[in-house]
């Protein structure tokens, strides 16, 4: 018996909205990269990239368990000696919430070209407002959500 290998050409993409509001900001993020990568579908093939479309909005007003709000820290490095930037995730959430949900789906992505090309089916939203209405999008239910 042979294994289905997926080809880029046959992959069926549909596009989904996730509401981020009241769900937990890590769960949110890693459940969206297992949609982007395909893992949730039956034809996925780790060297194809075989994921769906993502429109996360209301991302602002996902939460954080514990204290991560005041003791995580996103860190920033260009390289240079000396430039690492470090910044609460309270205040980045304040300042860019849609930055940060974008980069925590990123990190949890391949980091190669595949990676890359997965990232570019997703859009990230601060608020309610989007502008993909033409696309059809289809709610989307994931786990996380708290009261």
């Amino acid at each position: 018996m042979k294994t289905y290998m997926a080809k880029s050409g046959d992959v069926e993409r549909k596009w989904y909205i996730v509401d981020a509001e009241g769900m937990v900001f890590g769960r949110l993020a890693s459940q969206v990269a297992s949609i982007l990568r395909g893992k949730n579908k039956p034809e996925f093939t780790p060297h194809v990239d075989t994921g769906d479309f993502v429109i996360i909005i209301n991302c602002a007003k996902a939460v954080f368990t514990g204290n991560k709000l005041e003791q995580k820290l996103y860190r920033s490095h260009s390289g240079y000696v000396g430039s690492m930037k470090e910044t609460k995730y309270a205040d980045l959430m304040e300042r860019k919430p849609d930055f940060a949900m974008y980069e925590a789906v990123r990190r949890m992505l391949p980091k190669n070209k595949l990676g890359r090309q997965m990232l570019k089916k997703l859009r990230v939203y601060k608020d309610a407002e989007h502008n993909h209405e033409a696309q059809k999008p289809e709610v989307l239910e994931l786990e996380g959500r708290r009261a």
